[in-house]
């Protein structure tokens, strides 16, 4: 009989190191749902969240190409809460239908394995709590969180901690976690040891199990 597949939540706030740890499960054998990638792919040029975007939010949140203006869509989430509530009911089914098709594409046909569904805002949403049996948290210290995004994107810090406060707190996301890595100081090759190892506890080709319960 063919083994159930595995599903792993995988979040961590904003510089992280989560995409990283995505990236190395994937080595270990899992097949990655990427919601971020997913959002992104809804907002490109002309894609399917843009109308209902631009009706609810006016046309200046699309760029000249067509695209969703993230820094413009950034201001008004940061200026008005309802702003932020409007954007999640418009993306967020899309987002979760999207990702579903995608891990159903996956373990079509009874095939075994392990699906990462990589959500930045797991720790906000029981129903895709819900959806993974095992849930997997990258850690780190806000310091180096604004550090590392400075770095690679010419943020201010300022700019950086706006974000941050937007998230889930650390000790929010650690509340639900069956697992951390704490990735605050690890050499590359040390946090790929870490996440074999993890994979090793957990399996990437597990019996399913109720999330929490040993693989």
């Amino acid at each position: 009989m063919a083994r159930a597949v595995t599903s792993i939540g995988l979040t961590g706030g904003i510089g992280s190191g989560k995409s990283t740890v995505a990236t190395l499960l994937v080595a270990q054998g899992a097949t990655l749902v990427d919601t971020d990638a997913i959002a992104h792919g809804l907002t490109a040029a002309f894609g399917p969240a843009m109308p209902a975007l631009r009706q609810r939010f006016g046309n200046a949140v699309a760029g000249p190409d067509g695209a969703l203006d993230r820094a413009q869509m950034r201001n008004l989430v940061f200026a008005d809460p309802q702003a932020k509530r409007a954007l999640e009911a418009i993306l967020h089914p899309m987002i979760g239908a999207e990702a579903m098709r995608q891990a159903g594409a996956a373990t079509a046909g009874g095939r075994d394995g392990v699906v990462v569904f990589d959500v930045p805002l797991l720790t906000e949403s029981s129903p895709w709590r819900a959806r993974c049996q095992r849930i997997l948290v990258v850690d780190c210290r806000a310091e180096t969180q604004v550090a590392r995004v400075m770095a690679r994107s010419g943020w201010s810090a300022l700019q950086v901690e706006r974000v941050i406060a937007l998230q889930a707190s650390r000790e929010a996301r650690r509340a639900i976690a069956d697992a951390v890595i704490f990735n605050d100081g690890l050499t590359t090759a040390a946090l790929a040891a870490e996440v074999a190892d993890l994979s090793a506890i957990w399996g990437l080709r597990a019996d399913s199990s109720r999330r929490g319960e040993p693989a």
